[in-house]
């Protein structure tokens, strides 16, 4: 789960980790008390929102009223404003890049540091890049930032406390990356201008978010709740499969044909034909041109699955073509239950040719 800048911000201000003074505005209206010169920043989940219009600054009521006015409800890339954060303006001496992310290589928490902040650390040259790999049993150690971080002496020293307290908060909140860009110099005090935190979905049911779930659409957060692994994305192909690498592989094959894949239900290992019914009435509420049902049955059992998609198309009926490519235990009955009612194939390359072919 991504976390919201503002959110983010919360969460470094838990673990000493200094930020700007500012405040949430979710309506131009009452506008008071506004930190002026102010930076107003749009609430989106998504990167580069200075190029795309959505940070201004201010330096009078009149102006941040406007800017305001100007940014709530605006959509960028896909992401709507619903909030903004409108911060003291702050003047910056010198501007470091720091996250702890979990390298999945490694199987550790990687310290990134860099004395050129600001800007996306994939811009960076390498040279200008420490990378510290975390022990996860013995945590950071003074000996590795001692050898490894080169700057001012003084900066230095301000700049270590923050560290500690960053992976403090990444291993307390399952944390898969904890970013701070710029982490700015700000009258020889350390501050964290920006946030970006990603939490572990698997772990959300012990940490107290009341912000969980913001950046899920409509559609996932029903699915949420009904335990269904759903997540809506631009595309025109609606893929139903039965665990999530038959899902990515599902993904794969449609992207040979150029089929454009953006809405994934995985059904995991049920075949319980009421939960699959809950998921075609999810897929179906997602509006997709055309349906691509992979099926491997294993511990789940094909033909109890047919039986949950019968009874769907027969009681509600399905707006659009349901492309289906059928393995494993009782196939065969699965295929007889459904031969009326959806377009079989035999292997998962015709069924990514065909569904490829009526998604355009």
């Amino acid at each position: 789960m991504k976390l919201y800048e503002y959110q983010g911000k919360k969460l470094f201000q838990s673990y000493d980790i200094p930020i700007p003074s500012g405040r949430i505005i979710e309506t131009p209206r009452g506008l008071t008390k506004l930190p002026l010169p102010c930076a107003i920043k749009s609430q989106v989940l998504m990167g580069g929102r200075g190029k795309a219009g959505g940070i201004k600054f201010a330096t009078t009521h009149r102006e941040a009223r406007q800017a305001i006015k100007q940014l709530l409800g605006v959509t960028f890339r896909g992401h709507r404003v619903k909030k903004l954060l409108v911060e003291q303006k702050i003047d910056i001496q010198r501007e470091y890049y720091l996250s702890i992310l979990l390298d999945r290589e490694s199987r550790c928490p990687l310290l990134i540091f860099s004395p050129s902040g600001g800007i996306n650390i994939e811009e960076v040259p390498e040279d200008k890049i420490t990378m510290i790999k975390i022990n996860p049993f013995l945590g950071i150690q003074r000996h590795q930032l001692r050898n490894n971080i080169f700057i001012d002496k003084d900066h230095k020293k301000k700049l270590i406390p923050i560290i500690y307290n960053l992976y403090r908060l990444f291993r307390e909140n399952d944390c898969e990356l904890a970013e701070s860009n710029p982490l700015a110099l700000v009258n020889g005090e350390m501050i964290a201008i920006d946030s970006k935190i990603v939490i572990d979905d698997a772990s959300l049911y012990r940490h107290d978010l009341s912000v969980s779930g913001e950046e899920l659409t409509d559609l996932e957060k029903e699915a949420q709740a009904k335990n269904i692994s759903f997540i809506q994305l631009e595309g025109s192909i609606g893929i139903i499969a039965n665990g999530a690498g038959l899902t990515m592989a599902t993904l794969d094959a449609l992207n040979e044909y150029g089929g454009k894949g953006g809405i994934f239900l995985d059904l995991g290992g049920t075949d319980d034909p009421e939960k699959v019914k809950e998921a075609f009435i999810l897929m179906k509420k997602a509006h997709p041109k055309v349906i691509l049902l992979n099926l491997f049955g294993g511990m789940t059992k094909c033909d109890t699955v047919a039986k949950g998609v019968k009874s769907i198309i027969r009681s509600e009926g399905i707006n659009c073509p349901v492309v289906a490519r059928i393995k494993g235990m009782n196939e065969e009955d699965a295929k007889i239950i459904l031969k009326d009612h959806v377009i079989t194939t035999t292997t998962l390359t015709d069924a990514a040719q065909k569904t490829s072919e009526l998604g355009e």
